[in-house]
């Protein structure tokens, strides 16, 4: 598979690291891996970034996906409450049960 990939390479204008011996791209392809000027493990990263179709994307954050949609997200509108501040809300809470 490998050496197939790097024969499509050279027939899409890549540049030979070996001579050329008037031999055809499949062969030439073999040759280069042989003589290891091109890379076994290189030479799979290529082949499978070829095949990859689809692309990583950065899904945004909720809180800037609330307001690209214009919603507010699900979130208290103060979130800096000191811990006294805290603590009054809670005990405000619980006596009004």
């Amino acid at each position: 598979m490998l050496a197939a990939h790097r024969a499509r390479e050279i027939a899409s204008g890549s540049a030979l690291t070996i001579d050329r011996d008037n031999d055809k791209n499949p062969v030439v392809a073999l040759r280069e891996i042989a003589e290891e000027t091109q890379g076994a493990d290189d030479l799979r990263e290529r082949l499978i970034e070829s095949h990859q179709t689809q692309i990583e994307v950065d899904e945004p954050e909720e809180d800037a996906m609330a307001l690209l949609q214009g919603v507010e997200a699900d979130r208290p509108a103060r979130d800096d409450m000191s811990e006294e501040q805290m603590l009054r809300a809670l005990m405000e809470a619980q006596g009004q049960r």
